[in-house]
């Protein structure tokens, strides 16, 4: 089985995407400590043919709690400012009808504990683009947080029994090949290739949220976006 742990991401960049479909299983790593300014509740998108970010808002977020201890703001005010924001950015998208009914389920839902929100959004932005990988939150099943770093990750695969773990490229001085070939597991890096599709304006911005992937491609061609990758 091939495994891949992440932290819960909303409406992540394709990267995110490309691994969530290129494995078997999907642990949601909500179990670590909350990082401010970081992509937990955070993402861009394109205005006006320049990258702008938006946020969804917190309550009493800290770096002293873990991720899945933290609820987001129950307002609804910020909730139809941000979609009036991407309604004006992407009305004149191609695929906007089809796709902006999903990003509004999003932000709507009732829900108000960050991890569980953003385990929701993968779910429902999964069964759009036909991803069907299993999602799982670490803080429900591997009871190891006396573990740390490379060595609880390496037990999560043990636990559910992989023999491919994938990890995002960044985390290449993080984790040994050689410790986890000594446990019967292979270890990859994954490494998202440059991907590019026509935008409203002239020039290209990249590395976007997926809500821009959504508006620009439809669902036959976000398939092969998602296969844009190199294992190394």
């Amino acid at each position: 089985m091939t495994l891949a742990i992440m932290q819960p991401y909303l409406f992540p960049y394709i990267g995110y995407f490309q691994l969530l479909n290129a494995v078997d299983k999907f642990v949601i790593y909500d179990d670590v400590a909350f990082i401010n300014r970081g992509w937990i509740n955070r993402n861009s998108i394109l205005n006006n043919g320049k990258a702008q970010l938006f946020t969804v808002p917190l309550k009493e977020a800290s770096q002293n709690k873990l991720i899945h201890e933290i609820s987001i703001d129950t307002d609804q005010k910020w909730r139809d400012k941000l979609l009036k924001t991407i309604q004006q950015n992407y009305k004149k998208a191609p695929h906007f009808a089809a796709v902006f009914p999903i990003v509004e389920a999003v932000f709507q839902q009732s829900e108000s504990n960050i991890s569980t929100y953003i385990y929701n959004s993968l779910t429902m932005i999964g069964e759009y683009l036909s991803i069907s990988t299993p999602l799982v939150k670490s803080s429900t099943i591997y009871n190891n947080q006396h573990l740390k770093a490379q060595e609880r990750i390496l037990d999560i695969c043990l636990q559910e029994k992989a023999d491919h773990y994938i990890n995002p490229i960044g985390g290449r001085e993080l984790y040994n090949k050689d410790l986890f070939a000594e446990h019967g597991i292979q270890l990859n890096f994954i490494r998202s290739e440059r991907v590019e599709y026509p935008q409203l304006g002239d020039e290209f911005t990249p590395w976007l949220s997926i809500i821009d992937v959504m508006m620009f491609n439809s669902k036959e061609q976000i398939q092969e976006l998602l296969k844009a990758y190199i294992l190394e």
